[in-house]
Formats: structure tokens, C-alpha cells, sequence
């Protein structure tokens, strides 16, 4: 069957059309994403502006149609961290349900963190053992660990790339180089959320495969010197906290319009990547782990593989 997934983010509105069935490999059909940057919508009331709704309903309505035209079984529509922290929120996706027929559902957290983990799960395959998962998005970063494909801890803490940098970073935003005092401030910030996190992530067993997966982390890894894009999925990537050490190093020492220009950085996301990078840091070294394995499958995959899931068993 043809499905489409949409992911309303922080950052992008990801439409990823596949052919699937249970026990096959998701073929990706289409691609297609736009920059919306939403949660930088959303006002110091907590709500997110008549802009950020407009374009939220002008892009489900884009998407809409070409999952129509690439002739999708079915839509598969959620939101993140964005939205689900607006106070709006809830009313903002009753007016994208009624103007567009779109049912965006909301995701949580603890639920990012165990469809990734699902993704994580089934492409690297049961030989991994305990997997422990690390997820960085626009507004949340998701943990997650298990032996099986449902984790036996998966937690959530508002270390989102886009969040930190609006919060400890807003001359990034406009290309500027990031502030050494507040890149600290950040580094202690994150250190201190994460400290409980990792003593539950480490008490629940010593992993056998540690991997993370996201633009931010695929960023970093590609700066540190993994593979690019074009080398394929398959293509084995990692980050040892060496190389994610000089790649902050880097990060923080040049200005992010400069940063944007280097292969393998999204011009849209490059000022995120300062605070990015100081999060990846913080998260490895809460569950003290000396490097991560990259993994391509994330998210959209694993609401993919659980839908297949929920068909075969109906």
C-alpha cells in the first residue's frame, strides 16, 4: 500500500510518501518539505501567531494534494513539540481539521521517543541488544532504551535545538557568531535536565549499541567527517565524542552565516547547530557513552512501522 506521512515539526512540514507492507522495507515514492519554522511563531503569550497558522494551513493544504496526487492509501498527520506546547494549539488543529479535512494528531514526548526508538529498533535489527536511542528535534530531545521494539524507558526534555538557540543563542538566529558565555550557560543548562535522565537510562542496563538520529545529529556527523549524503543510506556513519568535541569547537568559533555555506549544513538550520552541538555533548555524556552510531530511519519511519503493525494485526 501507498501511505503519506506528515510531520508538522518545529522547524518543517515533511510530507514522505512510501510503499509499504509488513515485512518489507518502506520505499520512499516522494519527498517534499517546506521551512515554517513554527515554534518561532509562537509569542511570549504562549500562543502561536495568525502568521504561523496561516502558513501551517497553506502547507497541510500543499501537502494534502500531492499525497492526493501521488495517490496515497492513506495520510498519516501528526504534530510535535510546536504545537503541542501552544497554548492555541488544540484550537489551531480544529481549524486545519475544518479547512482542510487534515487530522493533524498530537504526539507527545514519550511518544516521539518510542516510534523512534521502533525505527531505530528495526533497522538496525535484534543483533543491536539493548539499543539506546538519542533523538534531537527543533524543540525536544527524545531518549529512549530496550531490548525489544517497545523501550522499556523512553523519556522527553524540552533540549530542542531551535528551543535552546531562541533561548541562549538569538544572534545565531540572524548569522551571527554564538557567545561563549551563553554557549556555557547552555553546556550547564542541559548537563543539569540531563542528570536525572541519564541515571534512568543508565540503571535500566549498559546498552550494546548506542544510536542517535536526527538533522542535528547527521549535521554534526557529517562536520566530524562521516559519510555525506550521497554515499546512500546504508552507508555506516558514526560521532565519537572526539570528533563532536572539535566540531563544537568549530561551530562556536565561526559565524553561522559562514557555517551555513559548508557542505552537508541546511542553510535553514544552521544557527541551530551551536546549540545542537552543545546538547549532543551534554546527551552523550549524561548516559557516558564514547560514540554514537547514525541511524537514517527516525520519527516518520516508526509511525510508518507502527501503522503496518496496527493493519496486519487487524
Amino acid at each position: 500500500m501507498r501511505l503519506g506521512v506528515l510531520d508538522v515539526g518545529s522547524n518543517t512540514v515533511h510530507l514522505l510518501v512510501v510503499d509499504a507492507h509488513r515485512g518489507a522495507h518502506p520505499t520512499p515514492m516522494h519527498d517534499d518539505r517546506s521551512v515554517l519554522r513554527l515554534a518561532e511563531h509562537v509569542g511570549a503569550d504562549g500562543k502561536l501567531s495568525k502568521a504561523g497558522e496561516k502558513g501551517l494551513l497553506h502547507a497541510v493544504q500543499k501537502a494534502k494534494q500531492q499525497a492526493a496526487q501521488q495517490r496515497c492509501d492513506e495520510l498519516l498527520a501528526f504534530v510535535t513539540s510546536a504545537i503541542r506546547d501552544a497554548e492555541n494549539g488544540a484550537a489551531v488543529l480544529r481549524r486545519v481539521r475544518e479547512q482542510t479535512g487534515v487530522d493533524l494528531q498530537v504526539l507527545s514526548g514519550e511518544d516521539e521517543a518510542r516510534l523512534t526508538f521502533l525505527a531505530v529498533r528495526r533497522w538496525f535489527g535484534w543483533s543491536a541488544g539493548r539499543l539506546l536511542v538519542l533523538d534531537i528535534g527543533g524543540g525536544s530531545l527524545e531518549l529512549a532504551t530496550g531490548v525489544d521494539e517497545d523501550p522499556d524507558v523512553a523519556l522527553s526534555v524540552p533540549l530542542g535545538a531551535g528551543r535552546m538557540t531562541r533561548r541562549f543563542l538569538p544572534d545565531a538566529e540572524t548569522g551571527g557568531r554564538p557567545d561563549l558565555s551563553a554557549l556555557a550557560e547552555l553546556a550547564d543548562h542541559a548537563t543539569d535536565v540531563l542528570a536525572p535522565v541519564g541515571r534512568k537510562l543508565r540503571d535500566a542496563g549498559t546498552p550494546d549499541l548506542v544510536a542517535a538520529t536526527s538533522k542535528t545529529f547527521r549535521t554534526l556527523a557529517r562536520l566530524a567527517g562521516a559519510a555525506p549524503s550521497a554515499a546512500g543510506l546504508r552507508a555506516p556513519r558514526e560521532l565519537t565524542a572526539t570528533g563532536l568535541s572539535q566540531v563544537l569547537g568549530f561551530v562556536s568559533r565561526i559565524e553561522c552565516a559562514a557555517l551555513a555555506e559548508l557542505q552537508g549544513v541546511s542553510a535553514a538550520r544552521a544557527h541551530q547547530v551551536p546549540a545542537g552541538a552543545v546538547v549532543a555533548q551534554a546527551a552523550m555524556r549524561s548516559v557516558d557513552v564514547p560514540f554514537v552510531r547514525i541511524c537514517p530511519w527516525a520519527l516518520r519511519e516508526g509511525v510508518i512501522l507502527r501503522r503496518l503493525d496496527q493493519l496486519e494485526g487487524a
